[in-house]
């Protein structure tokens, strides 16, 4: 692998979950001889965007040496100024960069750096942390992921209600490692009314984590006084409101956390881009099944996705799919 690319995606992982809208990239300078020099991601919105933070860490040393970089410099003036100019007025002989920009406002970095001397490379490489800011921009909505813990027969809970825990301790860890890196998590009336789940980010010891998603409520039903209060939460009556609301006011990447009412609703909405099932090795033959009503009447006509990983989580594992 180039030198440079397992920092530059370090540097952006770090930095998912404070950047929106804009996506969560990172950079690594480069020296002549080799060596990593400096590395930055994006600022949260209106800060400086990964570039410019590890050109500033690099200071005097970035001339002459190689930027990498997760996503095609910006071309544009926002609230900040174009990457791809400061890249090249900052001496930077090489650019790598690992994702084409699809923002055709931003795109064009590549382009003018070229013009200015500066040689470039595209070096296609899947980067895990700007999959959701892609998705919100190829589709112009939010990107959804929706989640959910199941027995290894398809149930969410049993026949007396009962669903804690279906999952074990490092699956629940991760979920709130999960949690902290989004934007926003959206349960339904019915979860936030049965369950008052806190939809926290938390450490093992029960301490909040630096990062919290914005906690959204949907449906019609009122939420007792009391659930979902310690922190605050949001309300909209149906999925589509609160989803457009939620981009339009720069939000990415959602978690939608059910219960099985809204996970089927965002399904027929068409609207998920990926899917993580915490799979437990629990069978139980009957109780609340994971979505609430048939979603195709055929195999022919059921909606399909590619699988995206599979991993164990102690005794459970967690299988995630892409749209």
């Amino acid at each position: 692998m180039t030198v440079g690319i397992p920092e530059a995606l370090a540097a952006g992982e770090a930095v998912r979950g404070a950047t929106s809208p804009n996506p969560p990239v990172g950079c690594a300078i480069v020296g002549p001889g080799g060596e990593v020099i400096a590395t930055g991601g994006t600022s949260p919105a209106g800060g400086p965007h990964a570039e410019i933070n590890a050109l500033r860490a690099a200071g005097d040393r970035a001339r002459g040496a190689t930027a990498v970089v997760t996503l095609e410099p910006c071309n544009h003036t926002g609230r900040t100024g174009p990457c791809s100019h400061a890249l090249a007025e900052a001496g930077i002989r090489k650019v790598v960069y690992l994702t084409a920009d699809p923002n055709p406002q931003a795109a064009g970095g590549a382009d003018y750096l070229r013009s200015h001397g500066v040689e470039v490379t595209f070096a296609p490489t899947r980067v895990d942390a700007l999959q959701p800011w892609l998705a919100s921009v190829r589709h112009g909505r939010v990107s959804v992921t929706a989640k959910f813990a199941a027995t290894v027969d398809g149930f969410t809970a049993a026949v007396d209600g009962t669903s804690q825990w279906i999952t074990g301790s490092a699956a629940r860890e991760h979920v709130h490692e999960d949690r902290a890196l989004r934007d926003a998590i959206l349960v339904g009336t019915g979860t936030a009314i049965a369950d008052n789940p806190s939809l926290t980010a938390r450490y093992p010891d029960g301490t909040l984590r630096e990062r919290q998603p914005r906690r959204v409520v949907v449906g019609k039903r009122k939420v007792p006084e009391g659930n979902l209060t310690r922190l605050g939460f949001e309300q909209y009556p149906t999925p589509q409101e609160a989803l457009d609301t939620l981009w339009e006011q720069g939000a990415r990447d959602v978690l939608v956390e059910g219960g099985a009412g809204l996970l089927t609703s965002v399904v027929e909405l068409g609207v998920v881009d990926r899917i993580q099932a915490y799979v437990a090795p629990l069978l139980l033959g009957g109780g609340r099944p994971v979505v609430q009503r048939a979603l195709a009447g055929t195999l022919a006509d059921a909606r399909r996705y590619t699988l995206g990983g599979v991993r164990t989580l102690g005794d459970d594992v967690l299988i995630e799919l892409e749209r």
